[in-house]
């Protein structure tokens, strides 16, 4: 294949690989990055319904065994009264219930910021996670179906108690009683713990009327399938449900596929969990082992969606009392916590595919930030260790590149001097090859088998909610934001350029050319990506320059750079 076909070819690549970009956007929910009319034809998002959280259950919930009644319809019995929201704290928590059900309609992280720093507003707000106003809909609701039960649409009183954790005191309850329905009462006991993102919340379910019931508690996650503010056109992170189970494990499941139902996932079950997931946050319900459930996905309404559990209470007597211990999670994705709480938890910090790697990667990350103190020298310390760990694996690839360098001049009088006759041309390189030991390839495997690691590496630091709000130093005030002032995207932009200008570059022209704008066009997405993940990328462009260098030196290769202008002017490349 002559230089002119290859060029050809990677035109067409390089064309065909915007076009897929801007459809995955469009497929997505976003704007196309490089032709924004394509995007006529893309259906607009579905906003958010505003409703109550009383609206929100109005759709049947799945049976789990039996009839189930609908939820949402107003149970026989059960008073009239208008809604009461009351508010709780704990050191960690603001947690908002509304005496309709007892349902949590608000939760704020008080050591959270709802703001990056690197914003000029609301950063002295906490981060509200769970919501519930006229564009979001996010709440936890609880109750019983199977017959004419209390719901989480039926009116309970609120115990009196404390509305925030003391000083000394290290727990904190909420309780709230329904009115009885179809002679059947509830009472929900939320106790919040000092220093804890997890809820215990006790069902006591009472059978005051003279027949026996069966009752199945219901537990479930209410949320809009809207995307996250801050998700950028170039990275997106999951946002929907997720199912944990020891036979499965983690599941996540797509809000377009309960659409269609198409959701996969563990149905029947006694272990795990069932929560919403979005980046660096997450909420979930956990019933004990051994509780026999049956988990759901389903769509309420128009943009909303409930993920949740039914469990099948035994057979209550007249008179008989029942009690079911769960417990609600709303809180960061701090893998350490998570994992204290139950097992599996953690996996709702989703590292992909890439689990294996990044969790090790994860803890050595968090092992160096307990010596230095800093999440940004951190992960410079981190990419460090890794290169050094690679260091002779990468040797061996810089030596086979430096080779290469070095009879690129011999390889390109010999490709002008045989232009006309390929086949002789392929004949006398590959007898280059093997007189000089080069193998053209043997700069690429052992950077194949790195590449996983710094995958992983990059999924570590775009999913740890540790890099947001963290400093590194100067103007750079949040790890988790771009850099406001792009110094460090120019840099990496820069650190690329000089990285390629120490790879031999092609002999055809046109490929020579587009070695150099791939950097550039590489370096405008990182104008939108946090700041971390642009120093993690510095810090490793600076030590493959090093010991490229090094290796080249030692190898007698002279370090020529071929400025891109010069390529454009058409001057010859510096060889």
């Amino acid at each position: 294949m002559n230089d002119i076909r290859r060029s050809i070819l990677w035109v067409v690549f390089g064309l065909s690989m915007v076009l897929i970009w801007d459809k995955w956007q469009i497929h997505n929910g976003h704007q196309p990055t490089f032709f924004p009319g394509s995007a006529a034809t893309a259906p607009a998002p579905v906003p958010a319904t505003a409703t109550t959280p009383a609206t929100a259950g109005d759709a049947s919930l799945p049976s789990a065994t039996g009839s189930v009644a609908a939820v949402g319809e107003s149970p026989a019995g059960a008073p009239a009264a208008a809604a009461v929201r009351h508010a709780v704290s704990t050191d960690v928590l603001r947690v908002v219930f509304n005496s309709e059900g007892g349902s949590v309609i608000e939760a704020q992280l008080t050591q959270h910021a709802e703001a990056t720093l690197t914003s000029k507003d609301q950063d002295d707000q906490p981060f509200t996670l769970l919501v519930q106003d006229a564009s979001r809909t996010y709440v936890a609701q609880t109750g019983l179906i199977g017959g004419s039960f209390p719901t989480h649409k039926t009116p309970m009183t609120l115990v009196p108690g404390a509305t925030t954790l003391a000083d000394g005191q290290n727990e904190l309850q909420v309780r709230f009683e329904s009115a009885e329905v179809g002679g059947v009462k509830l009472v929900k006991t939320y106790t919040l713990t000092r220093g804890r993102y997890d809820i215990a919340v006790q069902h006591e379910v009472l059978n005051n009327s003279e027949q026996p019931v069966t009752p199945q508690l219901y537990l479930q996650l209410v949320r809009d399938g809207n995307k996250l503010s801050s998700e950028t056109p170039f990275y997106s992170t999951f946002t929907g449900p997720a199912v944990y189970t020891e036979a499965q494990k983690y599941q996540k499941v797509e809000f377009e596929d309960i659409e269609k139902n198409k959701a996969d996932f563990v149905r029947s079950t006694s272990d795990g969990y069932v929560a919403m997931v979005q980046h660096y946050f997450a909420s979930a319900w956990l019933l004990g082992d051994g509780v026999a459930r049956e988990n759901f996905a389903r769509k309420i309404d128009s943009n909303l969606y409930a993920v949740g559990s039914i469990t099948t209470l035994p057979t209550l007597a007249p008179g008989q009392v029942q009690r079911v211990d769960a417990r609600l999670f709303v809180g960061p994705q701090e893998e350490k916590v998570l994992e204290t709480i139950a097992p599996g938890l953690e996996l709702v910090k989703d590292y992909g595919w890439l689990t294996i790697l990044a969790k090790p990667l994860y803890w050595l990350l968090e092992k160096i930030h307990g010596f230095v103190q800093n999440w940004g020298w951190a992960i410079v310390l981190l990419v460090v260790l890794i290169k050094a760990a690679f260091y002779w694996l990468n040797a061996s690839a810089y030596r086979s590149m430096a080779k290469m360098k070095a009879i690129n001049p011999r390889i390109m009088e010999m490709r002008e001097r045989l232009k006309g006759n390929p086949q002789q041309m392929q004949q006398e390189m590959m007898k280059m090859y093997r007189e000089e030991k080069v193998n053209p390839l043997g700069g690429c495997f052992p950077i194949l088998i790195q590449i996983p690691v710094f995958i992983a590496l990059y999924w570590v630091l775009l999913s740890s909610v540790e890099m947001r709000n963290a400093p590194w130093l100067g103007w750079i005030t949040d790890l988790s934001s771009p850099d406001p002032y792009f110094i460090l995207t120019v840099v990496m932009a820069v650190s690329t350029m000089i990285q390629s200008a120490l790879i031999s570059l092609p002999p055809d022209p046109l490929q020579a050319k587009l070695r150099w704008m791939m950097p550039l066009m590489f370096s405008v997405m990182f104008f939108f990506f946090p700041s971390g993940l642009v120093l993690y990328w510095i810090t490793n462009n600076v030590l493959t320059i090093a010991q490229q260098s090094y290796i080249n030196n030692r190898m007698g290769v002279p370090l020529k750079f071929t400025m891109p202008f010069d390529l454009f002017k058409g001057k010859p490349a510096a060889k």
